[in-house]
């Protein structure tokens, strides 16, 4: 070994990424990916080890504690490697490329995900987390090193053919297009909801028989299919999923908000790092279920979701970070995972011992209000995790009632204000690390949560997501060379964006231009779908890739057209064109969507829950959207309480000046020189607020009363719009 700078010191203590800098005093000499770390490799002829995770992973800091803070092995891995160390929230691309090949060797993946490579870039070996020593069937670590060194000393060769079949498949996987159908698959809806059902666990909700993720996608398929068939088990087993959701240990019963999945069949002991994305993604999901069963619960969780992410996940200025820690500071001073969530039965007493409760007709003291809580949530003395409980609802308000001898509403009251005061107990504990990352994509899913809950409760619950886009346009989008960056953390801008960046900020801003009618943000969104057609848009191979044209060359140009922790930025960018063709019809966005769907329809047509965005896409395209004109200066209150509480999939609210002249302002500012159809002719009757409403080009009459509007849906083809 050469001593070759820059690996002879760890120089993560320069990168801004919290997970990076976590592992900064490791005795690892770890490395960012960059042009560095890279020619450092080759000049040293020394083979790669690439470490990607992220900040909340609890194996992360596992292996970290196992292996990377061990001075033997940190002294191996220096002598004989190039350490890379990879955010994968930050890079989402190489996570992509490797994450790839260890699901095509492995049958798995996650994380951390441990790959070695050739100083090309190239994997020859791949696995996740690896303990010190040899455990159930895996290799300790440390043999692992030295058995890959010595591969790299003897067998070159055999090395380098397995790395160049891997590469091969990588780009097989990820990058190449199959022959395009002649048009965009139809009717892949219904078949996708059907295998939803088919694969739903009916005894405790969702899907799987061991650890239960959240799948928001899934549910918006089946309510979607309901909504176009009427047929009931699509709308119970998405509700079945909902409740799972909010009854057992994913949710926080104290604080709301949504841990990241589930480690059993029955959602009770959560991975507890609370991500940004699933508290985005799940509420609008059970937003959609509020509108399609009127259940308040679901309306009631998401906005207690939503309001968590503001208290916890909002930088002072506007914009959301990234994730909670799963662990936090423990009894024994550790980081144990959970610490901060968990209770036993004399916690709980202790939280609630002074409450008074004389305002009830009933004779209730702080000791009662701390039985119900613990029978309402499940605390007991021997707990559900390692002696303590992680909170899950088991027992309703009816049969507390009953047991207690109290009418539902006193019990609703003392369990309301228990909660209070554990909450304010919780409080009192060490927190979980936050990671402070601003994230483009990530910021743009929450941005449509917060838009949507906007027309279900009312204006104000859409300003957090408000101030969250003023954030991003002004640290992370480049107005002039029309480019988004993808993160901020403390003042530093880096990375360039990806397609979910775009695609997710850019459907983010559509939505709040829905609830506010600030045509400044349908302004943003068209920019940014712009830039999509101009980065990633691929005409040739008519796909839309992951990454831009002119981005690092790696291994492969992934595209993302699956639905993971995440949606298919793919299917989200192809349904937003369609939206965004209302506005722009001449500037071609709904062909590049029609082109992208007729490009992977073999993928759509024979993995379709794999897709969800991309079902959800061609559905859009398939049968149109439902569009809602409003001319009006602003949205009735009493239209928006309406048109919240309406589920119509596929709606594209476009709010209008009532006049001519106020339309040429808009147009002005979009820089358009003709109103588009969704526009035109379309302005207010009577000097009152009127709505038109339209789908397929076939239009209602125009109205002064939105359910009309809504009943005329509900008439040409949509069950549950009214």
């Amino acid at each position: 070994m050469s001593d070759a700078a820059p690996t002879d010191r760890n120089r993560l203590d320069a990168e801004e990424s919290p997970y990076l800098r976590q592992h900064a005093d490791n005795p690892v000499n770890w490395q960012p990916w960059d042009e560095a770390a890279l020619d450092a490799a080759r000049e040293r002829d020394d083979p790669i080890f690439l470490s990607i995770g992220y900040s909340a992973c609890h194996w992360c800091h596992v292996m970290e504690e196992e292996s990377f803070e061990d001075p033997e092995i940190a002294r191996r891995l220096n002598d004989d490697f190039v350490p890379i160390k990879v955010d994968r929230e930050e890079r989402p691309d190489l996570d992509s490329i490797y994450q790839s090949i260890c699901q095509m060797t492995q049958g798995t993946g996650g994380w951390p995900l441990s790959v070695f490579l050739t100083p090309e870039g190239d994997p020859f070996f791949v696995g996740t987390y690896f303990p010190p020593e040899p455990k159930r069937g895996m290799p300790g670590f440390g043999d692992l090193l030295s058995d890959i060194r010595e591969s790299w000393e003897t067998d070159r060769e055999g090395i380098a053919e397995r790395a160049e079949k891997w590469a091969n498949a990588i780009r097989g996987e990820l990058e190449e297009t199959p022959e395009p159908a002649d048009d965009a698959p139809a009717g892949t809806l219904e078949p996708a909801a059907q295998a939803a059902v088919r694969g739903a666990d009916r005894e405790h909700g969702g899907w799987g028989r061991g650890q239960k993720f959240p799948q928001a996608g899934r549910v918006h398929v089946l309510l979607r299919a309901h909504d176009r068939t009427g047929r009931d088990p699509f709308r119970e087993v998405a509700t079945e999923a909902l409740d799972a959701m909010i009854g057992g240990g994913l949710y926080d019963h104290v604080g709301g908000g949504f841990h990241r999945y589930c480690t059993d069949r029955d959602w009770t002991v959560p991975h507890f790092e609370k991500m940004l994305y699933d508290n985005a993604e799940i509420p609008r999901a059970l937003l959609a279920g509020y509108q399609v069963t009127g259940d308040d619960r679901y309306r009631e969780r998401a906005l207690d979701a939503l309001e968590f992410v503001s208290r916890e996940l909002q930088h002072d200025d506007g914009g959301f970070f990234s994730t909670l820690d799963a662990q936090s500071e423990g009894e024994s001073g550790d980081q144990e995972e959970g610490a901060f969530y968990v209770w036993t039965p004399d916690e709980v007493r202790e939280a609630v011992d002074g409450l008074e409760f004389a305002s009830l007709d009933a004779a209730v003291d702080a000791e009662t209000a701390a039985d119900l809580f613990c029978d309402r949530y499940g605390v007991t003395q021997p707990g559900n995790f390692e002696g303590r409980t992680v909170l899950t609802i088991v027992a309703s308000v009816a049969d507390l009632a009953d047991a207690y001898d109290l009418d539902a509403d006193a019990v609703e009251s003392v369990l309301d204000r228990a909660t209070e005061a554990v909450f304010d107990a919780r409080a009192e504990r060490p927190r979980p690390r936050r990671d402070e990352k601003v994230l483009a994509g990530w910021n743009g899913l929450t941005l449509s949560a917060y838009a949507e809950a906007g027309l279900v409760a009312g204006p104000q619950a859409a300003e957090p997501a408000v101030e969250a886009l003023d954030f991003c346009r002004e640290h992370l989008w480049d107005a002039e060379e029309r480019r988004l960056s993808r993160r901020y953390k403390d003042g530093d801008v880096s990375v360039d964006g990806y397609l979910e960046d775009y695609a997710f900020l850019a459907r983010g801003a559509f939505d709040l231009f829905q609830v506010t009618g600030d045509v400044d943000h349908l302004a943003f969104a068209l920019d940014l779908a712009r830039a999509i057609e101009e980065n990633f848009w691929d005409a040739d191979e008519g796909t839309l890739y992951f990454t831009p044209a002119d981005g690092e060359s790696l291994v492969a140009r992934p595209q993302e057209l699956t639905d993971q922790s995440t949606p298919s930025s793919a299917g989200v960018a192809a349904e937003l064109l369609l939206a965004l063709d209302h506005f722009v019809p001449r500037e071609g966005f709904a062909e590049i969507a029609e082109r992208a769907l007729a490009t992977h329809a073999s993928e759509i047509e024979s993995g379709p829950l794999r897709h969800t965005s991309l079902v959800l896409a061609a559905d859009a395209y398939e049968n149109g959207h439902s569009e809602l004109t409003v001319a009006a200066d602003s949205l009735p209150d009493d239209w928006r309480a309406v048109i919240g509480a309406a589920y119509l999939p596929g709606r594209v609210l476009a709010h209008r000046p009532p006049t001519a002249d106020g339309l040429d302002s808009w147009l002005d500012a979009l820089e358009l020189d003709e109103a588009p159809p969704i526009w035109a002719d379309r302005a207010a009757r009577d000097d009152e607020p009127t709505v038109y409403a339209c789908r397929s080009f076939t239009c209602s009459p125009p109205t002064h009363d939105v359910h009309e509007a809504l009943d005329w849906f509900a008439e040409s083809g949509s069950t549950t719009a009214d």
